[in-house]
């Protein structure tokens, strides 16, 4: 079950996403973290942050809409109240996801967690579509985007993984960006950018109007996107995030591209999932005879005629 991400090797490919396990300590109580890939923690800003106001999440059909605003603890009590947890853990590797509202912001936190014992990646966190400042701004743009990335990359040895954002006209002009300025390994895809409505009182459900919404129901979209990113950078590492409940959810990206994934909203509907995902892929592994992961990657059977870079379409 072993894989390669970057300069990591992971026990398994099966991660949890950002800001949705906490720091790891959290889920700890309900099962053994160990036995993940890898634990990616609630994102990390320099200065605590209180997030947005309430109410921030809403359940939709097949998923659900956030807007925390990247609530944390900040890099001080990070440092010191949820690190010694995590360099307990033996199995999994420890990524801190960045969140920052300027370049300076991002090197800064990257610097310190240099620094820091047992922090084996950065996830680069550009794609939040919750904040007004940072964030989805560096996102968006391939010039900012590979800006950050190579500043960050200047500073750290650590492996460097960028989230990027599916708010995009094309997601692969944003994956080349960072991949050229150094970016180990990408995560896609972040939240889309959604609104829920109150049909009864003509409100928001959501206090920031718009969320971002997650779960089963962007899958197919994030499936896209990481088959369009393969297809053009077939050599760097991706991890899929969007709606895996399942192992086979799990299949579905590595056929696409993912050499890893990432849970997310499956968190908070069974926190097991990440575990029971890592069991039914070994078991879907050996129905069909394969040694490794690896052997999913990529293997999506396509037409022919789409064997090149994928076309935008609409109808």
């Amino acid at each position: 079950m072993e894989i390669k991400l970057g300069k990591l090797h992971l026990q398994n490919p099966v991660m949890v996403a950002s800001g949705t396990f906490g720091y790891g300590e959290e889920y700890h109580r309900l099962f053994d973290v160990n036995r993940l890939g890898a634990i990616v923690t609630k994102s990390i800003s320099l200065k605590p942050r209180p997030g947005n106001p309430a109410p921030r999440i809403y359940e939709t059909a097949s998923g659900m809409i956030n807007s925390i605003g990247l609530q944390n603890v900040g890099l001080e009590a990070f440092l010191k109240k949820k690190m010694p947890f995590l360099r307990k853990l033996k199995g999994p590797k420890v990524i801190v996801n960045l969140a920052g509202e300027s370049v300076a912001e991002y090197v800064t936190l990257a610097r310190r967690l240099e620094e820091c014992e047992r922090v084996d990646g950065l996830e680069l966190n550009i794609s939040c579509p919750n904040c007004e400042r940072g964030g989805i701004q560096f996102g968006v743009d391939p010039k900012l985007t590979a800006d950050l990335v190579g500043r960050v990359r200047r500073v750290t040895r650590r492996t460097l993984i960028a989230k990027l954002s599916p708010n995009v006209t094309d997601i692969t002009v944003i994956a080349r960006a960072a991949a050229e300025a150094g970016a180990d390994a990408l995560s896609l895809i972040n939240t889309l950018l959604a609104i829920a409505v109150d049909a009864k009182r003509w409100l928001p459900r959501i206090a920031t109007v718009t969320g971002g919404l997650s779960g089963p129901a962007i899958k197919p979209v994030a499936l896209r996107m990481v088959w369009q990113v393969h297809r053009v950078l077939p050599k760097i590492p991706l991890i899929g995030i969007g709606g895996i409940m399942t192992a086979e959810d799990a299949v579905e990206f590595m056929l696409c591209g993912a050499t890893a994934v990432e849970v997310g909203t499956a968190n908070y509907v069974n926190p097991k999932a990440p575990l029971e995902i890592i069991e039914g892929l070994k078991a879907i592994l050996s129905t069909r005879g394969l040694t490794s992961p690896r052997s999913l990657v990529g293997k999506l059977k396509t037409p022919q005629k789409l064997k090149g870079v994928p076309q935008m379409v609409s109808g």
